[in-house]
Protein backbone atom coordinates (compact mmCIF):
# COMPACT_ATOMS: atom_id res chain seq x y z
CA UNK A 1 0.00 0.00 0.00
CA UNK A 2 2.89 2.30 1.17
CA UNK A 3 4.73 1.68 -2.37
CA UNK A 4 1.48 2.49 -4.71
CA UNK A 5 0.84 5.31 -2.28
CA UNK A 6 4.52 6.67 -3.47
CA UNK A 7 4.32 5.49 -7.15
CA UNK A 8 0.94 7.83 -7.44
CA UNK A 9 2.72 10.61 -5.72
CA UNK A 10 5.61 10.54 -7.85
CA UNK A 11 3.72 10.20 -10.83
CA UNK A 12 1.59 13.27 -10.02
CA UNK A 13 5.09 15.09 -8.80
CA UNK A 14 6.07 13.92 -12.75
CA UNK A 15 2.63 15.15 -14.33
CA UNK A 16 2.54 18.28 -12.48
CA UNK A 17 6.06 18.93 -14.12
CA UNK A 18 5.18 18.14 -17.56
CA UNK A 19 2.39 20.52 -17.39
CA UNK A 20 4.44 22.94 -16.47
CA UNK A 21 7.24 22.44 -18.55
CA UNK A 22 5.22 24.07 -21.76
CA UNK A 23 2.66 26.99 -21.21
CA UNK A 24 0.87 28.58 -24.07
CA UNK A 25 -0.76 31.39 -23.28
CA UNK A 26 -2.75 32.94 -26.74
CA UNK A 27 -3.96 36.69 -27.41
CA UNK A 28 -7.20 37.41 -28.42
CA UNK A 29 -7.47 37.84 -32.05
CA UNK A 30 -8.11 41.41 -32.92
CA UNK A 31 -11.28 42.03 -34.75
CA UNK A 32 -10.31 45.77 -35.83
CA UNK A 33 -7.16 44.27 -37.52
CA UNK A 34 -7.04 43.44 -41.68
CA UNK A 35 -7.03 40.31 -42.45
CA UNK A 36 -3.91 40.42 -44.10
CA UNK A 37 -1.05 42.71 -43.33
CA UNK A 38 3.02 42.92 -42.03
CA UNK A 39 3.93 42.34 -38.48
CA UNK A 40 7.32 42.02 -35.95
CA UNK A 41 7.30 40.99 -33.03
CA UNK A 42 9.98 43.15 -31.45
CA UNK A 43 10.42 41.30 -28.10
CA UNK A 44 9.58 41.50 -24.48
CA UNK A 45 10.78 45.47 -23.22
CA UNK A 46 9.78 46.88 -20.16
CA UNK A 47 8.05 43.10 -19.10
CA UNK A 48 5.82 43.58 -22.13
CA UNK A 49 5.27 42.15 -25.28
CA UNK A 50 5.30 44.25 -28.49
CA UNK A 51 4.46 43.68 -31.68
CA UNK A 52 4.71 46.10 -34.48
CA UNK A 53 1.43 46.00 -37.37
CA UNK A 54 1.31 47.38 -40.65
CA UNK A 55 -1.24 47.95 -43.36
CA UNK A 56 -0.54 50.08 -46.18
CA UNK A 57 -0.21 53.52 -44.49
CA UNK A 58 -1.58 52.29 -41.24
CA UNK A 59 1.58 51.79 -38.42
CA UNK A 60 0.34 50.60 -35.07
CA UNK A 61 1.93 48.94 -32.16
CA UNK A 62 0.41 46.53 -30.03
CA UNK A 63 1.07 46.32 -26.33
CA UNK A 64 0.45 43.14 -24.45
CA UNK A 65 1.02 42.19 -20.66
CA UNK A 66 2.72 39.12 -19.41
CA UNK A 67 -0.74 37.44 -19.95
CA UNK A 68 -1.05 37.95 -23.40
CA UNK A 69 -4.02 40.79 -22.78
CA UNK A 70 -3.93 43.30 -25.11
CA UNK A 71 -2.68 46.46 -23.08
CA UNK A 72 -3.57 49.28 -26.22
CA UNK A 73 -2.34 49.96 -29.28
CA UNK A 74 -0.18 52.93 -30.31
CA UNK A 75 -0.46 54.62 -33.64
CA UNK A 76 2.63 55.48 -35.22
CA UNK A 77 2.91 58.56 -37.31
CA UNK A 78 4.99 58.10 -40.51
CA UNK A 79 5.71 59.86 -43.56
CA UNK A 80 4.35 58.61 -46.68
CA UNK A 81 6.48 57.18 -49.15
CA UNK A 82 7.78 54.73 -46.60
CA UNK A 83 10.85 52.59 -47.80
CA UNK A 84 12.04 50.61 -44.76
CA UNK A 85 11.39 50.29 -40.66
CA UNK A 86 13.81 47.82 -38.66
CA UNK A 87 13.53 47.63 -34.82
CA UNK A 88 16.20 47.49 -32.16
CA UNK A 89 15.08 46.41 -28.44
CA UNK A 90 16.62 47.11 -25.46
CA UNK A 91 15.63 46.13 -21.95
CA UNK A 92 12.87 48.84 -21.51
CA UNK A 93 13.14 51.08 -24.57
CA UNK A 94 13.31 50.51 -28.45
CA UNK A 95 14.42 52.33 -31.31
CA UNK A 96 12.75 52.47 -34.61
CA UNK A 97 14.75 53.27 -37.18
CA UNK A 98 13.12 53.84 -40.59
CA UNK A 99 14.01 55.39 -43.96
CA UNK A 100 11.39 57.65 -46.71
CA UNK A 101 11.67 59.35 -49.68
CA UNK A 102 10.77 62.93 -50.13
CA UNK A 103 11.39 64.39 -53.45
CA UNK A 104 14.53 63.09 -54.52
CA UNK A 105 16.09 62.56 -51.38
CA UNK A 106 16.03 59.87 -49.03
CA UNK A 107 16.19 60.06 -45.58
CA UNK A 108 17.43 57.84 -42.85
CA UNK A 109 15.73 58.28 -39.41
CA UNK A 110 15.43 56.86 -35.60
CA UNK A 111 13.61 57.58 -32.68
CA UNK A 112 13.46 56.20 -28.90
CA UNK A 113 10.06 54.90 -27.46
CA UNK A 114 8.92 53.18 -24.04
CA UNK A 115 7.53 49.99 -23.78
CA UNK A 116 3.96 51.62 -24.44
CA UNK A 117 4.81 53.29 -27.75
CA UNK A 118 5.72 56.26 -26.47
CA UNK A 119 8.02 58.68 -28.03
CA UNK A 120 11.12 59.84 -25.50
CA UNK A 121 12.96 61.42 -28.02
CA UNK A 122 12.85 63.49 -31.07
CA UNK A 123 13.04 61.81 -34.81
CA UNK A 124 16.72 62.06 -35.19
CA UNK A 125 18.17 62.29 -38.82
CA UNK A 126 21.11 59.23 -38.95
CA UNK A 127 22.20 60.26 -42.97
CA UNK A 128 20.36 61.17 -45.43
CA UNK A 129 21.38 60.32 -49.71
CA UNK A 130 20.35 63.27 -52.47
CA UNK A 131 19.29 62.84 -55.92
CA UNK A 132 18.22 59.09 -55.16
CA UNK A 133 15.28 59.40 -57.72
CA UNK A 134 15.83 55.51 -59.13
CA UNK A 135 15.26 54.00 -55.14
CA UNK A 136 11.98 53.06 -55.98
CA UNK A 137 10.80 50.91 -52.95
CA UNK A 138 13.43 48.64 -52.10
CA UNK A 139 15.88 49.77 -49.02
CA UNK A 140 19.04 52.11 -49.56
CA UNK A 141 20.65 51.86 -46.28
CA UNK A 142 21.07 48.82 -44.31
CA UNK A 143 21.67 47.56 -40.91
CA UNK A 144 24.06 46.10 -38.76
CA UNK A 145 24.23 45.71 -35.17
CA UNK A 146 26.97 44.07 -32.76
CA UNK A 147 25.97 40.86 -30.50
CA UNK A 148 25.76 43.26 -27.42
CA UNK A 149 23.48 46.03 -29.24
CA UNK A 150 26.39 48.91 -28.00
CA UNK A 151 27.72 49.23 -31.87
CA UNK A 152 24.88 50.00 -34.30
CA UNK A 153 25.90 50.90 -37.97
CA UNK A 154 24.20 51.86 -40.73
CA UNK A 155 25.25 51.65 -44.36
CA UNK A 156 24.48 52.09 -48.05
CA UNK A 157 26.67 50.74 -51.36
CA UNK A 158 27.11 53.04 -54.32
CA UNK A 159 27.70 50.85 -57.63
CA UNK A 160 27.33 53.53 -59.99
CA UNK A 161 31.03 52.48 -61.26
CA UNK A 162 31.43 48.57 -61.69
CA UNK A 163 35.10 48.96 -61.00
CA UNK A 164 35.29 50.47 -57.90
CA UNK A 165 32.17 50.89 -55.53
CA UNK A 166 31.68 53.46 -53.14
CA UNK A 167 30.83 52.40 -49.26
CA UNK A 168 29.51 54.45 -47.17
CA UNK A 169 29.13 53.73 -43.20
CA UNK A 170 27.99 55.56 -40.25
CA UNK A 171 29.13 54.38 -37.06
CA UNK A 172 27.03 54.93 -33.39
CA UNK A 173 27.16 53.61 -29.83
CA UNK A 174 23.94 52.36 -28.03
CA UNK A 175 22.53 55.90 -27.89
CA UNK A 176 22.73 56.33 -31.41
CA UNK A 177 25.36 59.11 -30.88
CA UNK A 178 27.91 59.24 -34.20
CA UNK A 179 31.33 58.13 -33.77
CA UNK A 180 32.59 57.55 -37.08
CA UNK A 181 31.24 58.34 -40.85
CA UNK A 182 33.12 56.80 -43.36
CA UNK A 183 33.16 56.89 -47.49
CA UNK A 184 35.75 53.87 -48.68
CA UNK A 185 36.59 52.88 -52.52
CA UNK A 186 36.41 49.31 -52.89
CA UNK A 187 37.93 48.02 -55.77
CA UNK A 188 36.10 45.33 -57.54
CA UNK A 189 38.35 44.13 -60.23
CA UNK A 190 36.38 40.94 -61.44
CA UNK A 191 33.49 41.48 -63.88
CA UNK A 192 31.08 39.77 -61.67
CA UNK A 193 32.26 40.65 -58.14
CA UNK A 194 29.85 41.66 -55.04
CA UNK A 195 29.57 42.78 -51.66
CA UNK A 196 27.86 40.43 -48.67
CA UNK A 197 27.31 39.31 -45.83
CA UNK A 198 28.17 42.57 -43.73
CA UNK A 199 27.97 41.78 -39.92
CA UNK A 200 29.54 44.11 -37.16
CA UNK A 201 31.41 43.10 -33.91
CA UNK A 202 31.66 44.51 -30.49
CA UNK A 203 34.25 46.93 -31.00
CA UNK A 204 32.50 48.79 -34.21
CA UNK A 205 34.55 46.83 -36.85
CA UNK A 206 32.95 46.13 -39.61
CA UNK A 207 33.19 42.69 -41.60
CA UNK A 208 31.76 41.69 -44.97
CA UNK A 209 33.16 39.24 -48.13
CA UNK A 210 33.90 40.53 -51.82
CA UNK A 211 32.98 37.30 -53.50
CA UNK A 212 32.89 36.67 -57.18
CA UNK A 213 31.70 34.04 -59.46
CA UNK A 214 32.45 32.14 -63.00
CA UNK A 215 29.87 33.54 -64.47
CA UNK A 216 26.53 35.77 -63.09
CA UNK A 217 24.45 33.71 -61.29
CA UNK A 218 26.63 30.78 -60.79
CA UNK A 219 29.13 29.70 -58.23
CA UNK A 220 31.57 31.31 -56.13
CA UNK A 221 35.32 30.76 -56.59
CA UNK A 222 36.78 33.55 -55.42
CA UNK A 223 35.95 35.38 -51.80
CA UNK A 224 38.11 38.07 -49.95
CA UNK A 225 37.57 39.09 -46.40
CA UNK A 226 37.34 43.15 -46.09
CA UNK A 227 37.88 44.14 -42.56
CA UNK A 228 37.04 48.00 -41.55
CA UNK A 229 38.10 48.98 -38.15
CA UNK A 230 35.51 51.59 -36.32
CA UNK A 231 37.45 54.43 -36.26
CA UNK A 232 39.66 54.61 -39.61
CA UNK A 233 38.20 55.29 -43.20
CA UNK A 234 40.27 52.60 -45.06
CA UNK A 235 39.61 48.99 -45.30
CA UNK A 236 41.87 45.73 -45.20
CA UNK A 237 41.49 43.62 -48.01
CA UNK A 238 42.68 39.56 -48.03
CA UNK A 239 41.76 37.27 -50.20
CA UNK A 240 40.93 33.72 -49.11
CA UNK A 241 41.93 30.06 -50.43
CA UNK A 242 39.21 28.75 -52.36
CA UNK A 243 41.23 25.97 -54.15
CA UNK A 244 39.09 23.78 -56.61
CA UNK A 245 36.10 24.05 -55.45
CA UNK A 246 32.90 26.06 -55.77
CA UNK A 247 31.07 27.63 -53.17
CA UNK A 248 27.04 29.33 -53.25
CA UNK A 249 25.60 30.21 -50.27
CA UNK A 250 28.65 32.33 -47.87
CA UNK A 251 27.55 33.34 -44.21
CA UNK A 252 30.09 35.05 -41.62
CA UNK A 253 29.42 34.82 -37.86
CA UNK A 254 31.58 36.97 -35.48
CA UNK A 255 33.33 35.39 -32.50
CA UNK A 256 33.49 38.42 -30.04
CA UNK A 257 34.76 36.28 -27.33
CA UNK A 258 37.72 34.66 -29.11
CA UNK A 259 37.98 37.39 -31.60
CA UNK A 260 38.04 35.36 -34.28
CA UNK A 261 35.77 35.48 -37.69
CA UNK A 262 34.13 32.32 -38.93
CA UNK A 263 33.28 32.65 -43.09
CA UNK A 264 31.20 29.24 -44.23
CA UNK A 265 29.40 28.29 -47.08
CA UNK A 266 28.52 25.01 -48.70
CA UNK A 267 30.21 23.97 -51.30
CA UNK A 268 30.67 21.71 -54.64
CA UNK A 269 33.28 20.06 -56.78
CA UNK A 270 32.03 21.18 -60.02
CA UNK A 271 30.39 24.17 -61.11
CA UNK A 272 26.20 24.03 -60.33
CA UNK A 273 27.40 20.29 -59.19
CA UNK A 274 26.14 18.65 -56.10
CA UNK A 275 26.87 20.07 -52.60
CA UNK A 276 29.48 17.41 -51.26
CA UNK A 277 30.55 19.24 -47.78
CA UNK A 278 31.39 22.45 -46.08
CA UNK A 279 34.09 24.93 -46.45
CA UNK A 280 34.98 27.38 -43.80
CA UNK A 281 37.84 29.50 -42.92
CA UNK A 282 38.60 30.73 -39.27
CA UNK A 283 40.05 34.37 -39.07
CA UNK A 284 41.75 36.14 -35.99
CA UNK A 285 41.04 39.61 -35.52
CA UNK A 286 43.95 40.43 -32.98
CA UNK A 287 46.56 38.89 -35.55
CA UNK A 288 44.45 39.92 -38.88
CA UNK A 289 45.02 36.46 -40.44
CA UNK A 290 43.72 32.70 -41.20
CA UNK A 291 43.85 30.59 -38.46
CA UNK A 292 42.45 27.73 -40.30
CA UNK A 293 40.96 26.99 -44.08
CA UNK A 294 39.55 23.70 -44.62
CA UNK A 295 36.33 22.31 -46.57
CA UNK A 296 34.75 18.93 -44.62
CA UNK A 297 33.51 16.47 -47.22
CA UNK A 298 29.77 14.71 -46.00
CA UNK A 299 30.24 10.76 -45.87
CA UNK A 300 27.73 8.58 -47.64
CA UNK A 301 26.22 7.40 -44.54
CA UNK A 302 25.22 11.18 -43.52
CA UNK A 303 24.20 12.25 -47.38
CA UNK A 304 21.65 9.18 -47.12
CA UNK A 305 20.34 10.36 -44.12
CA UNK A 306 19.66 13.18 -44.92
CA UNK A 307 18.22 12.98 -48.30
CA UNK A 308 14.37 13.75 -49.02
CA UNK A 309 13.28 13.50 -52.28
CA UNK A 310 16.89 13.72 -53.70
CA UNK A 311 18.97 10.76 -53.93
CA UNK A 312 22.21 10.69 -51.57
CA UNK A 313 24.10 11.74 -54.48
CA UNK A 314 22.28 15.09 -54.53
CA UNK A 315 20.69 15.02 -50.81
CA UNK A 316 22.27 18.64 -49.75
CA UNK A 317 21.28 20.37 -52.93
CA UNK A 318 18.61 21.76 -51.29
CA UNK A 319 19.59 22.28 -47.94
CA UNK A 320 20.68 26.05 -47.02
CA UNK A 321 22.56 27.33 -43.76
CA UNK A 322 19.86 28.93 -41.16
CA UNK A 323 21.70 29.37 -38.14
CA UNK A 324 25.33 29.54 -36.40
CA UNK A 325 26.66 29.06 -33.25
CA UNK A 326 29.70 29.56 -31.89
CA UNK A 327 31.02 28.05 -28.14
CA UNK A 328 32.96 29.76 -25.65
CA UNK A 329 35.77 26.93 -26.70
CA UNK A 330 35.57 27.94 -30.24
CA UNK A 331 33.89 25.37 -31.61
CA UNK A 332 30.86 26.20 -33.56
CA UNK A 333 27.54 24.35 -35.14
CA UNK A 334 25.82 24.52 -37.69
CA UNK A 335 22.05 24.39 -38.43
CA UNK A 336 20.79 24.12 -42.02
CA UNK A 337 17.11 22.87 -43.49
CA UNK A 338 16.32 21.56 -46.82
CA UNK A 339 13.81 23.87 -48.53
CA UNK A 340 12.46 24.26 -52.02
CA UNK A 341 9.06 25.15 -54.35
CA UNK A 342 7.65 24.12 -57.01
CA UNK A 343 5.40 25.85 -59.62
CA UNK A 344 2.96 23.66 -62.16
CA UNK A 345 4.83 20.27 -61.52
CA UNK A 346 8.25 21.96 -61.96
CA UNK A 347 10.81 21.58 -59.10
CA UNK A 348 13.12 24.29 -58.27
CA UNK A 349 17.04 23.86 -57.53
CA UNK A 350 19.19 25.89 -55.70
CA UNK A 351 20.39 27.52 -58.79
CA UNK A 352 16.96 28.76 -59.91
CA UNK A 353 16.89 30.79 -56.45
CA UNK A 354 20.58 32.52 -57.40
CA UNK A 355 21.42 32.92 -54.18
CA UNK A 356 20.05 31.99 -50.33
CA UNK A 357 16.94 30.26 -49.45
CA UNK A 358 13.66 30.01 -51.98
CA UNK A 359 11.84 31.54 -49.19
CA UNK A 360 12.67 34.78 -48.66
CA UNK A 361 15.33 37.32 -50.19
CA UNK A 362 18.67 37.83 -49.23
CA UNK A 363 19.60 41.34 -48.34
CA UNK A 364 19.87 43.60 -50.85
CA UNK A 365 22.84 45.79 -50.57
CA UNK A 366 22.66 47.41 -53.94
CA UNK A 367 19.30 49.38 -53.97
CA UNK A 368 20.87 52.68 -55.11
CA UNK A 369 23.98 52.36 -57.83
CA UNK A 370 23.57 55.75 -59.33
CA UNK A 371 23.09 59.30 -58.91
CA UNK A 372 20.21 59.60 -61.12
CA UNK A 373 19.85 56.14 -62.41
CA UNK A 374 17.39 53.32 -62.24
CA UNK A 375 17.65 50.12 -59.60
CA UNK A 376 21.14 48.21 -59.52
CA UNK A 377 20.54 44.31 -57.96
CA UNK A 378 23.22 42.19 -56.78
CA UNK A 379 23.79 39.82 -60.05
CA UNK A 380 23.02 37.05 -56.91
CA UNK A 381 19.84 38.77 -56.19
CA UNK A 382 16.73 36.45 -56.19
CA UNK A 383 14.39 36.59 -59.36
CA UNK A 384 11.02 37.66 -57.92
CA UNK A 385 9.23 37.61 -60.91
CA UNK A 386 8.97 33.75 -60.30
CA UNK A 387 6.65 34.34 -57.12
CA UNK A 388 4.11 36.47 -58.53
CA UNK A 389 0.80 35.72 -57.70
CA UNK A 390 0.25 34.38 -61.50
CA UNK A 391 1.93 31.32 -60.18
CA UNK A 392 0.70 28.76 -58.15
CA UNK A 393 3.79 27.72 -56.11
CA UNK A 394 3.67 25.06 -53.49
CA UNK A 395 6.62 25.34 -50.66
CA UNK A 396 8.68 22.83 -48.72
CA UNK A 397 10.27 22.62 -45.75
CA UNK A 398 11.98 18.97 -45.10
CA UNK A 399 14.48 17.96 -42.29
CA UNK A 400 16.92 19.82 -40.24
CA UNK A 401 20.92 18.97 -40.22
CA UNK A 402 23.07 19.91 -37.05
CA UNK A 403 26.84 19.65 -37.13
CA UNK A 404 28.79 20.28 -34.70
CA UNK A 405 32.81 21.29 -35.06
CA UNK A 406 35.15 21.77 -32.31
CA UNK A 407 37.60 25.02 -32.36
CA UNK A 408 40.08 23.10 -34.99
CA UNK A 409 37.35 22.86 -37.88
CA UNK A 410 36.85 18.61 -36.99
CA UNK A 411 33.23 17.64 -37.31
CA UNK A 412 32.11 16.18 -34.06
CA UNK A 413 28.80 14.98 -34.71
CA UNK A 414 26.15 15.63 -36.91
CA UNK A 415 22.19 14.55 -36.56
CA UNK A 416 19.22 14.88 -38.23
CA UNK A 417 15.80 16.34 -37.05
CA UNK A 418 13.03 14.82 -39.50
CA UNK A 419 10.43 16.99 -40.45
CA UNK A 420 8.20 16.78 -44.16
CA UNK A 421 5.92 20.07 -44.55
CA UNK A 422 4.86 21.44 -47.12
CA UNK A 423 2.23 24.10 -48.03
CA UNK A 424 0.40 26.16 -51.27
CA UNK A 425 1.21 29.87 -51.64
CA UNK A 426 2.04 30.32 -48.47
CA UNK A 427 5.48 29.48 -46.25
CA UNK A 428 4.36 31.13 -43.02
CA UNK A 429 2.78 27.60 -41.22
CA UNK A 430 6.57 25.31 -42.55
CA UNK A 431 9.92 26.19 -41.38
CA UNK A 432 11.06 26.22 -37.79
CA UNK A 433 12.19 28.44 -35.14
CA UNK A 434 14.88 27.49 -32.57
CA UNK A 435 14.70 27.98 -29.10
CA UNK A 436 18.33 28.26 -27.47
CA UNK A 437 18.01 27.38 -23.80
CA UNK A 438 21.73 27.22 -23.07
CA UNK A 439 21.53 23.33 -22.39
CA UNK A 440 19.91 22.81 -25.14
CA UNK A 441 18.36 23.78 -28.63
CA UNK A 442 14.46 23.50 -29.28
CA UNK A 443 13.57 23.49 -32.68
CA UNK A 444 9.86 24.13 -33.04
CA UNK A 445 7.74 23.37 -36.09
CA UNK A 446 4.29 21.87 -37.08
CA UNK A 447 3.45 18.62 -38.27
CA UNK A 448 0.80 17.25 -40.38
CA UNK A 449 -1.67 14.56 -38.03
CA UNK A 450 -5.18 13.55 -38.79
CA UNK A 451 -4.67 16.79 -41.63
CA UNK A 452 -4.19 18.84 -38.55
CA UNK A 453 -0.70 20.82 -38.24
CA UNK A 454 0.25 20.10 -34.50
CA UNK A 455 2.96 22.02 -33.05
CA UNK A 456 6.20 20.27 -32.34
CA UNK A 457 9.09 19.89 -30.04
CA UNK A 458 12.44 18.43 -30.89
CA UNK A 459 15.71 18.93 -28.64
CA UNK A 460 19.06 18.54 -29.37
CA UNK A 461 21.97 18.34 -26.55
CA UNK A 462 25.15 19.48 -26.34
CA UNK A 463 26.44 15.75 -27.36
CA UNK A 464 23.91 15.46 -30.03
CA UNK A 465 21.32 13.31 -29.10
CA UNK A 466 17.99 14.36 -30.07
CA UNK A 467 15.16 14.45 -27.31
CA UNK A 468 12.01 13.69 -29.46
CA UNK A 469 9.10 15.87 -27.32
CA UNK A 470 5.71 15.18 -27.43
CA UNK A 471 3.61 17.58 -29.36
CA UNK A 472 1.96 20.87 -27.47
CA UNK A 473 -1.51 19.14 -26.32
CA UNK A 474 -3.36 22.25 -24.29
CA UNK A 475 -3.74 23.50 -28.22
CA UNK A 476 -6.85 24.66 -29.20
CA UNK A 477 -7.95 23.06 -32.85
CA UNK A 478 -8.39 26.84 -34.14
CA UNK A 479 -5.04 28.25 -33.54
CA UNK A 480 -2.41 27.81 -36.70
CA UNK A 481 0.94 28.52 -35.63
CA UNK A 482 3.62 30.17 -37.68
CA UNK A 483 6.91 28.87 -36.14
CA UNK A 484 9.03 30.67 -38.88
CA UNK A 485 8.09 33.61 -37.90
CA UNK A 486 8.51 33.10 -34.03
CA UNK A 487 10.74 35.37 -31.95
CA UNK A 488 12.75 34.12 -29.09
CA UNK A 489 12.00 36.91 -25.64
CA UNK A 490 13.69 35.05 -23.02
CA UNK A 491 15.65 32.26 -21.75
CA UNK A 492 13.00 29.90 -22.48
CA UNK A 493 9.92 32.39 -23.41
CA UNK A 494 9.34 32.16 -27.41
CA UNK A 495 6.09 34.42 -29.07
CA UNK A 496 4.89 32.51 -31.90
CA UNK A 497 2.80 34.11 -34.73
CA UNK A 498 -0.73 32.24 -35.21
CA UNK A 499 -3.84 32.61 -37.18
CA UNK A 500 -7.47 31.81 -35.37
CA UNK A 501 -10.42 31.90 -37.54
CA UNK A 502 -8.62 34.28 -40.34
CA UNK A 503 -6.91 36.27 -37.85
CA UNK A 504 -3.46 36.96 -36.49
CA UNK A 505 -3.18 36.62 -32.78
CA UNK A 506 0.02 35.39 -30.70
CA UNK A 507 1.14 32.91 -28.52
CA UNK A 508 3.68 33.00 -25.70
CA UNK A 509 5.74 29.73 -24.71
CA UNK A 510 6.84 29.07 -21.56
CA UNK A 511 9.09 26.10 -21.14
Amino acid sequence: MKKSFLLLFSLVIMLSFALKAQQITFSEPDKDDPRSYSFEVLGKIGGKILVYKNYRESHTLSVFDPEMKLLGKQQLNMPDRLIQTDFLAYANHFYMLYQFQRKNTVHCMVVKMDSDGNLLSEPMQLDSTIDASGIGSNRLYSLVVSEDKKKIMIFKINSHNEKSHVLTTCLFDQNFSLIRKSRIALPMPQRNDFLAEFALDNDGDLICVRASGTAQNDNINKVSLITKKANYDEAHISDLAVKGIYLDDIHIKVDNLNKHYLITSFFGKQRRGNIEGIYFTLWDKNSDKELLNATTVFSDEFKEDAKGQNGARAAFNDYFLKNIIVRRDGGFMMISESVFTSSKGSTLNRWDYLYGSPFWSPMDYYSWNSPMGGIGLSPWGRNNSFFSNNNQVRYYAENIAVISFDAKGNMEWSNMIRKNQFDDNSENFIGFSMLNAGDQLNFIFNMQEKNQNVLTNQAITPDGRINRNPGFKNVDRGHEFMPRLAKQVGLRQIIVPCMFRGYTCFAKIDY
